[in-house]
């Protein structure tokens, strides 16, 4: 199919990312020129000819989720959809402590731990190292999982440089089990009676710390990290949920057993009830690697005839489906094509609109797996306890007649 192509290059807007004024001509010239050239030669977006979900009028959906009460969330509007890289200033934000304002020049990077050579690199020297970009659809834990949170994503363009390879430098002592990321961000809780003050943080095994995707992120959508999103740097794990993804990192630590913090062992924990026979065994995992998930976004009106929009992403998708009214499952066509497996897809199905009157719109993903995404009377979604890893299929209703 034919297509067009997209420039990447955003210019800067004189946004003040922390207290030192840093303006994109400063930036650059400290670091950031590379991340611009590789975006003009090098990461232009291929969009398919037929995505223009701006043609036509929307049809409102008969019932819109009130986001009252998450409104500092800032989610992504579904039926404004109609850019693939969602621009810097609508991405969506979650904290869970403090909002650091960190000083460029008074940070840096610790790593260490179960480490040979323990580093500490200033931000420009983390700069100064290959570049990596990556385009990954972001989306929180908690997405779809209460009434109003279904916009808690979006798909960006972060550029760093490669964990892996800083693993490497340090040189990871065979005890080694486990990496911790911590964050600047923390707070006072009380735990078993102890108030004590806590940084926030994450692990994930060895293993998945050298996946090749993995990059510490000093820049998103070619400008530098607002602080909002975890100035001056934060990890951009692909394919894993976003409380993976510390922001504000301060430190990197390897240890050789499993870390039991907050985010990992209390909270970020889906309880499951699995069936063993007549009994229910109650299963509790940490959240982790994001899962299949699609939504109906918008319906659009052009001379007559109706179009359903949306997304679908989680895992390298496949196809996507939708049902009208319940009725059988028909192929939506890809409107624009993932750039990698961790970036979202659009879709798109013609319909003409059915009699008059209120019907129903459902969407279902498959990735390249096969993996389908479930439906909310499936056990995997019926039996899950917590709102963690929401990815059940999300039904729309929409009236249709004389518009």
């Amino acid at each position: 199919m034919a297509g067009y192509r997209q420039e990447c290059y955003r210019g800067g807007d004189n946004t003040v990312y922390n207290q030192d004024y840093l303006t994109r001509r400063e930036w650059l010239v400290r670091g950031g020129s590379a991340v611009l050239g590789l975006s003009l030669l090098g990461c232009e977006i291929e969009e398919q000819a037929g995505f223009n979900s701006t043609e036509g009028s929307l049809v409102p959906w008969a019932s819109a989720p009130d986001t009252g009460a998450v409104s500092q969330v800032n989610l992504l509007e579904w039926e404004q959809l109609d850019s693939w890289v969602t621009p810097t200033s609508d991405l969506f934000q979650v904290g869970h402590y403090n909002r650091p304002v960190i000083q460029e020049n008074e940070w840096n990077l610790e790593v260490g731990g179960l480490v040979e050579n323990p580093l500490t690199f200033t931000l420009e020297e983390l700069r100064s190292r290959p570049q990596q970009e990556e385009i990954f659809t972001l989306e929180c834990a908690g997405n779809r999982g209460f009434s109003g949170f279904i916009g808690a994503v979006h798909n960006a363009r972060w550029t760093g440089t490669s964990l892996a390879s800083v693993l490497q430098d340090v040189g990871i002592k065979d005890s080694g089990i486990e990496v911790v990321f911590w964050g600047s961000d923390s707070g006072e809780e009380e735990i078993r009676g102890n108030k004590i003050v806590q940084h926030f943080a994450r692990s994930m095994s060895i293993q998945d710390a050298m996946d090749s995707n993995l990059i510490l992120c000093y820049a998103v959508n070619d400008d530098p990290l607002p602080n909002a999103h975890g100035f001056p740097l934060r990890l951009i794990a692909p394919g894993w949920y976003g409380v993976a993804n510390v922001k504000w990192l301060k430190g990197i630590e390897i240890r050789d057993t499993r870390f039991m913090g907050r985010f990992m062992a209390r909270d970020y924990v889906t309880l499951r009830e699995e069936k063993v026979g007549d009994e229910s065994v109650w299963m509790e995992s940490s959240v982790g690697r994001t899962r299949i998930n699609s939504v109906p976004a918008k319906v659009t009106l052009l001379e007559g005839n109706y179009r359903v929009h949306g997304a679908a992403w989680g895992s390298s998708v496949a196809s996507v489906d939708v049902s009208v009214d319940g009725g059988p499952w028909r192929p939506a066509e890809i409107s624009v094509s993932q750039d990698s497996p961790y970036s979202w897809t659009f879709w798109h199905m013609d319909w003409d609109g059915g009699s008059p009157g209120e019907h129903t719109i459902t969407s279902r993903a498959t990735d390249a797996g096969g993996r389908v995404q479930p439906a909310t009377a499936d056990p995997f979604i019926a039996l899950k306890k917590t709102y963690w890893e929401s990815n059940g299929q999300l039904t729309r209703r929409i009236v249709t007649g004389d518009q």
